[in-house]
C-alpha cells in the first residue's frame, strides 16, 4: 500500500519502529526524536511504536515520549496498553515452537526465549546478552533446558555475530516453518521467531480499526526486514539512511540514519504539513 510520492498527505497516526529507527545504535533518544514527537501531537498526528522487544522494553520509551496510544511489542504478536497491561497477546504454538529452537540450535546460534514474562536463555555472557540488558533494562534468567518453554514462547531469537549466515538461516528457517511461525530479523544480529500471521503489519491494522483511522492515513517508519510488513499496510512509509537496500526500496521515501536524528528529519520532511 506504500505510495510512490515525496510528501505524506492526510496523515493521522505515525507509527515508529524502535531499535534502528526511533532510537540512536547506543539505544538513545535524541533530543531531536522527542521534539519530533512532540511536533506531531501538537499537530493532532497521534504515535505509536511497534518494536521486536518485549513490553518491558518498552517503558522507558513510554515515560520519555510521552506515549498514550497501543503499543506492538514481540514484532506486534503482542500489543499493550502505555501501562503495559496486556490488549491482546499470542504465543507460538508449540509444535512450531520445538521445531524453530531445535533449527536455530542446529544452525549453531545462541537462543533466547521470551516467555512467562521473562527474557530466558542458558548463556548470560552470550553474544550481545549485554545490548539486550541495556536495551529492555531486564536482567535474564538463566534456563537450562530451553524446550520446557515451547509451549508458553512469545518470541524466540537465534542470536549470531555472523551477519551472513543469520540472513541465510532467515531464509532456511523461514522456509521450513511456512505459515506455523513468523520469522524475520529485527536486526542484522536477531533473527526472530513469532506467532503465524501475526507481524508489524497486522499491528497497523490492528490500529487502524481500533482508532478508525483508514490505512492510507497511517504513516510508517523502520529500518529492517520485519518492518516490511508495516510498510505494505500503511499508506506512507519512511526507511531509515541505515536500512538495507531492499528495506530502502520497499519505502514510500528514505531518510537519514538513526545515528543522524533521521526519524526527526522525517518527520519534519515528509510528515507534518
Amino acid at each position: 500500500m506504500t505510495a510512490q510520492s515525496d510528501k505524506a498527505a492526510n496523515i493521522a497516526l505515525v507509527i515508529s519502529d524502535v531499535d534502528g529507527t526511533l532510537v540512536t545504535g547506543d539505544k538513545r533518544l535524541t533530543a531531536a526524536t522527542v521534539a519530533a514527537v512532540g511536533r506531531l501531537r501538537a499537530a493532532g498526528i497521534g504515535f505509536s511504536i511497534a518494536s521486536a522487544r518485549p513490553p518491558v522494553g518498552l517503558r522507558r520509551l513510554v515515560s520519555e515520549l510521552g506515549l498514550d496510544l497501543p503499543m506492538g511489542a514481540f514484532n506486534g504478536a503482542s500489543v499493550v496498553r502505555p501501562d503495559l497491561s496486556p490488549l491482546e497477546e499470542q504465543t507460538i504454538p508449540a509444535p512450531a515452537a520445538r521445531d524453530a529452537l531445535d533449527r536455530l540450535l542446529a544452525e549453531g546460534l545462541d537462543v533466547w526465549v521470551f516467555a512467562q514474562g521473562a527474557w530466558c536463555l542458558r548463556d548470560p555472557h552470550g553474544p550481545y546478552s549485554d545490548l539486550e540488558r541495556r536495551t529492555i533494562g531486564a536482567e535474564p534468567r538463566v534456563v537450562a533446558d530451553l524446550g520446557t518453554l515451547m509451549g508458553e514462547a512469545a518470541k524466540i531469537v537465534g542470536v549470531s555475530r555472523d551477519h551472513a549466515h543469520l540472513a541465510a538461516c532467515e531464509a532456511r528457517i523461514g522456509a521450513a516453518l511456512a505459515d506455523r511461525a513468523t520469522v524475520h530479523r529485527s536486526q542484522p544480529y536477531y533473527l526472530d521467531v513469532t506467532p503465524p500471521h501475526l507481524d508489524k503489519g497486522r499491528f497497523v491494522t490492528w490500529m487502524s480499526q481500533h482508532l478508525g483511522i483508514p490505512p492510507e492515513r497511517i504513516a510508517t517508519f523502520g529500518d529492517a526486514g520485519n518492518d516490511r510488513p508495516m510498510f505494505e499496510r500503511s499508506g506512507f512509509s519512511v526507511a531509515m539512511g541505515n536500512a538495507e537496500d531492499s528495506v530502502k526500496a520497499a519505502a514510500s521515501a528514505v531518510t537519514d540514519s538513526n545515528d543522524a536524528d533521521g526519524f526527526a528529519h522525517g518527520v519534519d520532511r515528509f510528515i507534518l504539513p
